[in-house]
């Protein structure tokens, strides 16, 4: 316990963690009242037209398809602290001009805001992952992942009651001057990061177009990297599939309104609060593998048991285990790709895995609605269940280089 404590004091000690978290606070901040304002303001101006309100999702998400890869390789071009403050800068302007735009002009620009902060985070994220492989020790990597993570589980809960309190008090403009504040905040804490290392000029300057080739050669030569890919891939499949079906869940599955969904959203924010709470300490004991495994089986049982529950009660605690478990997965993964990356080439590795997931739940997103209508709300979710562990078995690989590491060190 001492050494924990020891730890985690090392951990708050260190200016990059301090920096990044409380940048973070306020990002977050921006990015859910930007989320439910946005939503809320043009549901409210197209009157529920459900073609407008699909338009906020593809302009979240487009951005991950079309910019992680180029977002990640300039990310390892560029010095990370300089790129994240200008990300964070050039949102912030972006959403002011959105505002004068709604004053002297369309509403529909609205949708701009969120496609350039979406663009921008491309490039932002890998570097901030990029300034843990820098500056933090390793073995508090996957501690501060865990703290850091944890805060992104606190706006699961309080994220969507922020954005919809202030769009509902102050309308659509102070939303946006919200959103644009907390992004020029953020943007000024990260002043205090350390000074970016200066690198060596190469004698010869390779192409952005080869840069990109070397990061994939890089993840296909990198056995844990392929599986993580893989693993990714299943995860993705294993949560696009019943992404959309929750409500039927309720409505089919449950026989209950509508509205207690939200009950179950609830329950599974609380476990992701205090899962993220348990991890922070468990993660100093348990090493990355096993801390995505427990989670995806967590998952896995979780998913069962809500495609076989009849009772409300125990298809919300079936969200509320798969919620406590969810941090893990986040952990792991990031832990993973972070320990097994060289520095140079965090932004490319960030960049070619992470569509790999939103591509393939994307895809069985858009799936699942006819699937729904040609398999039952029962196979869905058991073969959801069954997915997480397909996703397991490709982990399983790494335990066993683990142990023949172990083995070799006398361990």
């Amino acid at each position: 316990m001492e050494n924990a404590n020891v730890t985690m004091g090392a951990l708050f000690k260190n200016r990059v963690i301090q920096t990044l978290l409380l940048s973070t606070l306020f990002l977050q901040i921006g990015i859910w009242v930007r989320n439910y304002s946005i939503l809320l303001f043009v549901v409210e101006k197209t009157n529920e037209n459900p073609v407008a309100v699909s338009l906020i999702s593809v302009a979240e998400f487009a951005p991950i398809f079309l910019f992680s890869f180029i977002g990640g390789t300039f990310a390892d071009r560029w010095k990370p602290k300089r790129t994240m403050i200008w990300c964070d800068f050039l949102s912030a302007v972006s959403i002011f001009v959105v505002l004068l735009t709604l004053v002297f002009g369309s509403w529909k620009a609205i949708f701009f805001a969120t496609f350039v902060s979406s663009i921008l985070s491309q490039f932002s994220q890998p570097s901030g992952m990029k300034l843990f492989k820098l500056h933090v020790k390793e073995e508090l990597i996957q501690m501060g992942m865990s703290i850091y993570q944890t805060i992104f589980a606190l706006f699961m809960i309080l994220g969507p009651v922020l954005g919809t309190f202030v769009y509902q008090q102050f309308g659509i403009d102070v939303s946006i001057a919200v959103m644009g504040v907390a992004f020029f905040i953020s943007a000024g804490i990260l002043f205090l990061l350390p000074a970016d290392y200066e690198v060596e000029e190469k004698e010869e300057q390779t192409s952005v177009i080869q840069e990109m080739k070397d990061g994939l050669k890089y993840v296909l030569k990198s056995r844990v990297l392929t599986l993580l890919g893989g693993s990714f891939a299943a995860a993705g499949l294993a949560l696009g599939l019943i992404q959309p079906l929750a409500v039927f869940l309720v409505t089919e599955q449950l026989g209950l309104p509508k509205e207690q969904l939200q009950w179950l959203m609830a329950a599974f924010g609380i476990g992701m609060i205090l899962g993220g709470g348990v991890t922070v300490g468990a993660s100093k004991k348990l090493s990355p593998q096993i801390l995505l495994a427990l989670g995806m089986s967590a998952c896995a049982i979780g998913f069962f048991v809500m495609g076989v529950s009849k009772l409300f009660w125990i298809t919300m605690a079936a969200e509320f285990f798969c919620g406590l478990f969810n941090p893990a997965i986040q952990i792991g993964i990031n832990t993973m790709i972070l320990k097994n990356t060289e520095a140079a080439f965090i932004g490319r590795v960030n960049g070619i895995l992470s569509p790999i997931f939103m591509g393939t739940m994307v895809i069985m997103m858009t799936a699942s609605g006819w699937l729904k209508k040609t398999f039952s709300l029962v196979a869905m979710y058991e073969t959801t269940a069954l997915l997480f562990i397909v996703g397991i078995l490709f982990i399983v690989p790494l335990f066993k280089k683990k142990a023949v590491l172990q083995k070799s060190e006398g361990v």
